[in-house]
């Protein structure tokens, strides 16, 4: 039966993440009994870095499929997919949405990766916002 049971001085040092303050008179009189707080601190989650999804023009694509690619894979409506493609195609370059690292570089997958199935040269990078 014993085999079950925790020690304590086990429990107390799983406990590594509390911090403990101890309040001593302000005298210098340590002789009495000490008090202890015990204040459990979270960790502070960082915001992730952000990146910008970035569509470079070239001459061959059609414009359709750009804005299908548009609508496919960044969630854009007819309209915004339009003005981001007629953007696209007179400043020669645009910006289709920002993500997480992750989020983003699958995004630059699928549309590299349709844009080859469809022989285009579409061109898509990754940028940091």
């Amino acid at each position: 039966m014993s085999r079950w049971r925790i020690p304590i001085f086990r429990f107390a040092r799983m406990q590594t993440s509390a911090q403990v303050r101890m309040n001593e008179p302000d005298d210098g009189n340590t002789d009495g009994p000490a008090t202890g707080v015990v204040t459990r601190s979270k960790p502070k989650a960082k915001k992730p870095s952000m990146y910008k999804v970035i569509m470079l023009n070239d001459d061959y694509t059609p414009m359709e499929f750009v804005v299908m690619i548009l609508e496919r894979f960044f969630n854009k409506n007819h309209e915004e997919a339009s003005q981001i493609m007629l953007h696209v195609h007179q400043k020669g370059v645009g910006v289709c949405g920002v993500y997480t690292y992750e989020l983003g570089e699958t995004k630059v997958t699928q549309v590299m990766d349709l844009a080859r199935q469809h022989q285009h040269p579409l061109q898509c990078t990754l940028e940091k916002a």
